[in-house]
This record gives C-alpha cells, sequence and structure tokens, in this order.
C-alpha cells in the first residue's frame, strides 16, 4: 500500500463534499499536470490510502483520509468542452489525462494546519513543505504518513 495527500480547495470540491456522495466515493478529477498524471498511471493502486487537503483557504491543511478504489482511468472531463477541465488536445483514443476513484474514509479529529507541518522536523523530507511544491497529488513515505496520524492526537488547545 502507498500513502499520498491530495489537494483540493474547500469551496470548489471539499472533504464534505465527498463524504456526502452515494458510497462517499467519487473520481478525483481535472489533473492537468503530467508529472501527477504518470503517478496516477503507474503508482496509484487500490487500498492506497491519502490524506484530504484543503488548500487555497484562511487555514490550509489536512482535514481527513479517503482510500482510492480504482486503478487509473480516461479522465472524461477532458473530451468535453462545457467542462472546466476540457483540454482539446485530448482525444478518447488515446487520452492524455487520468483520473482515479476514491472513497471517504473520515474526517480527522482536527485540522492539522500547513504552518503545524511545517513546523514538525520529522516532515522536513515532505514534498507539501518544501520550498516551490506546487503539485496537487504527491507521495508520503509511511513514516510521514504515521507522523501525521500521531500529530492529529495532539492537544494544541494549551500552547502555553
Amino acid at each position: 500500500m502507498a500513502y499520498w495527500l491530495m489537494k483540493s480547495e474547500p469551496d470548489v470540491y471539499g472533504i464534505d463534499h465527498l463524504a456526502a456522495e452515494p458510497d462517499g466515493t467519487e473520481h478525483w478529477d481535472g489533473i492537468r499536470n503530467y508529472q501527477v498524471r504518470n503517478m496516477f498511471r503507474d503508482q496509484f493502486q487500490p487500498g492506497d490510502q491519502a490524506f484530504f487537503y484543503h488548500s487555497n483557504t484562511k487555514v490550509p491543511g489536512i482535514v481527513g483520509i479517503m482510500e482510492v478504489v480504482s486503478e487509473a482511468y480516461p479522465d472524461h472531463t477532458a473530451f468535453d468542452p462545457d467542462e472546466k477541465y476540457y483540454d482539446p488536445k485530448s482525444d478518447p483514443d488515446n487520452p492524455r489525462w487520468l483520473m482515479v476513484d476514491v472513497r471517504y474514509i473520515r474526517h480527522l479529529d482536527r485540522i492539522i494546519p500547513l504552518s503545524e507541518l511545517k513546523a514538525e522536523p520529522a516532515l522536513s523530507e515532505m514534498r507539501l513543505v518544501q520550498r516551490g511544491n506546487r503539485l496537487s497529488v504527491m507521495p508520503l513515505s509511511e513514516s510521514e504518513w504515521d507522523h501525521i496520524l500521531e500529530m492529529e492526537q495532539r492537544d494544541t488547545s494549551d500552547n502555553g
């Protein structure tokens, strides 16, 4: 099993949207980055776990956990001119863009903000905290995954 972090803007599609889907399952579409497309194609497998990360919000951070439940398949939004992620160069016979299905597992007990992730020495090599990293999907090591789950249980109410 592999571990991932997948970003989405909560006002576009957040963890509450995923949780409300039938069976808590939906496709993760709109990826228009070749590096991420290749991860979907070559590395993502059903059973992989992913953190759901809310980006471009007042407090960006990890908000929940989901599971990859399909192998990569063509992203149909690339073929539809009425879709936000339409790509006129993508051909259904030779699709350029892929997506995977994910299933909601749970909300975290608390949001783990980006600022807290950046302050953790144990996460200093995590791609999310690296300067200039703009990818919306990134791999995590098992130790990073475990450390973040440990962070979830910390009491942050008394910081003095």
